[in-house]
This record gives structure tokens, sequence and C-alpha cells, in this order.
């Protein structure tokens, strides 16, 4: 790395070649963390539509194939969707706000996606390793509701409007359950670096995670986290028999499925978060031989796969709730849980050095 920034100080100059090496680094990050999370976001769509066809007893998608290799059958689907979406037109309803009507797909994509900016893959593997990275997370993760409200109200449709209120109110709800549930983890590590929290985990096994003193906490999280994605059984912002698709009901093409992209990269993004707030992250289950041998990078994989896994079990298993349901458990429910969590993990906090060094607050205190 030193070699290629005297390269760039060498063809660009003293003051200009420091400042181009700077953004060509960022710039060649920032296309390593994009590329493969938009590849899997197209093939947790093919994950999806197989691991639901197998529950149901289903094939799922099995003809398009790469080259014709027979063993791949379906493995070429959601490049095959790809193409397919970028080759349809984009129909603006007559009565539309055009300019607002082709804003709100990217105000839903680009919070999802500059998210990622502050999550560390591993200790070494980090864009930007910023001391409020979870407080930058949080501010990025709300944004994305302005992009459904207007994409709702953009579109002149009541089907398209009512679609975005019932998101807006779901997602304000479940965001403060989670803002509460994250601050038990910063009680715990004393840190909004998400490098400091994994770090705040380590131990000679699982024990030491924060999911065993947090467990409600940790449910609590993962479930509002499937709430703000609008995923079932919380995909109240659609509705087939009511509101069809809800407020993207007026899209088509690459607007809409720029929409399917922030969904499932939010998906991802949430599975990323529990693994690391809650799950240590890069840490392997048990400090032993070969299992820390193994890259920490591919054990963050491994947890986040794992959490992707209870999205797709959840939409082939439950029912969509009612809208008062929901409602109820966001604000009956899970608030109170928090609250009251809080309570808890402050109490323990401002016990003696001697109790908390007992077994086991000392796994995590």
């Amino acid at each position: 790395m030193e070699y290629i920034q005297q390269l760039f100080e060498q063809f660009f100059g003293a003051e200009w070649g420091p400042m181009l090496f700077v953004l060509a680094k960022d710039m060649t990050l920032i296309v390593a963390i994009v590329v493969p999370l938009l590849l899997g976001v197209a093939y947790l769509t093919f994950a999806e539509r197989k691991i639901i066809g197998y529950m149901q007893v289903r094939v799922g998608p099995n003809r398009v194939t790469f080259f014709g290799i027979s063993w791949l059958r379906g493995w070429g689907q959601p490049i095959a969707d790809a193409v397919k979406a970028m080759m349809k037109e984009i129909v603006v309803p007559s009565g539309a706000n055009k300019f607002l009507f082709i804003l709100a797909p990217i105000l839903t994509i680009a919070p999802a996606l500059a998210a990622w900016a502050v999550v560390p893959f591993s200790p070494e593997m980090v864009l930007a390793d910023i001391n409020a990275g979870l407080l930058y997370i949080l501010a990025m993760t709300s944004m994305g509701i302005y992009g459904v409200i207007i994409a709702g109200w953009a579109s002149n449709s009541k089907y398209a409007f009512i679609g975005a209120m019932r998101s807006a109110a779901q997602v304000v709800s479940y965001e403060l359950a989670m803002g509460f549930a994250l601050v038990c983890v910063l009680m715990m590590s004393a840190s909004l670096n998400l490098g400091d929290i994994v770090n705040g985990q380590q131990g000679d096994s699982f024990l030491n995670w924060y999911w065993i003193p947090l467990f409600p906490m940790f449910l609590v999280y993962f479930i509002s986290g499937v709430a703000e994605t609008n995923r079932a059984p919380f995909d109240v912002a659609e509705g087939e028999s009511e509101i069809v698709a809800g407020f993207h009901v007026d899209y088509s093409g690459m607007a809409f499925t720029v929409f399917f992209l922030a969904e499932y990269a939010n998906m991802i993004l949430v599975a990323t978060l529990t693994s690391l707030l809650f799950l240590g992250g890069w840490l392997p289950p048990i400090d032993i031989a070969p299992l820390n041998m193994i890259p920490g990078f591919i054990w963050l994989l491994l947890k986040i796969a794992f959490m992707l896994f209870f999205f797709l079990w959840f939409r082939a298993t439950f029912p969509r709730y009612r809208y008062d349901q929901i409602m109820r458990l966001g604000w009956k429910v899970f608030i109170p849980v928090t609250l009251v969590w809080i309570f808890v993990v402050g109490a323990i906090m401002q016990l003696p050095l001697s109790i908390r060094d007992v077994f086991p607050l000392n796994l995590w205190f």
C-alpha cells in the first residue's frame, strides 16, 4: 500500500498525490463492498424462492442455467430477472409528480447502501472506522422511510398513499424499540464503535456474546428489524386484497427493482448488525483450534446467513398480522420490555465490582 502511495506521489506530485491516493483507495473499497452486496441481494432472492419452495414441497426456480450446465439449473435466474427489469419501460402515471416519482427509489436505496460504510467485516476490514458508527447506521436507516413516503405521495394514488402511511407508522413504532434495544448493548460495551462492541464480546466461547444477557433485546431487535424491512409477517405496506403492492404499486421496470434491492439490502444489513451486536461478529463460537484458524470474515458471513434464514422462514410460516396487532406489539410489548431491561442492565452495572466478578456476571461485565 505504501508503494502504491509513493507511485501516486511520483505521478501527481507531493500536493495532489496523497489526496488522489486516498480518493482512489476509498473508491476501490466502496466498489469492493457494493458489488458483492448487490450480488448477495440478487442471490438472496434466489435462495428465498428455493428455500420457501422446499418448505412448501415445491421445486422453485429450476430453468435458467449458466451456459447450459445442468447442475446449475436455476442459478442464472437472478441474472435473468435483472436483465428483464432493465429492459422494461418505466411508466410514470400522468397525474404523478415526475421528479419525486423518480427521486423516491433513490432515497430508498441510497441509505441502505451508505450504512455499510462503517460496518466492520473483520478487525482490519472496514471502510470508515468511526467512533459513532452505530449512531451513523441508525441515522442512515431512518432516512429510508422518506423514500417510501415520497413514493406513496408522488404516485397520486390512494392505494399507494395508504401503503406509505402504513409503512411510515410501522417504521416509527419499531424504530423506538430497536433504539432502546441498542441502548443495552451500548451500556455493556461502553462504545458506539462497532469494532469495539465486537471486541467487548471476546472470550473463550459463545457464552461471552451479548445474546445471553440481552436475550430479550436480541429478540426485540431482530423482530423489529423484520418489521423495519416490511417483511412478512409485518408486510402491511402491501396487501393483495385491498391496496395491492402498496406504496410502489405504480412503479415498474428498474424503478420497482430499486425498491426491491433496498428491501433485501436492508435485510442483509439487519442480519449483519444482529451478528455484530449480539452474536460476536467475526469471533468463533469456541476459541480453540481449528475454529480460531478460520478467518473472522467467514464466521461473520456464516452468522449473517443464519440470521437471513429466519427472514425466509418467517415468510414461509406466519400469516400477515393485522395492522392493530402490529401496532400493539410495538407499543405495548416491545417498548415496555426494552425499558425494563435497560433498568435491569443499569442496576447490574451499579453493583460493586466484587459482585460483578462472580460467575456468570464476569462473562459480560
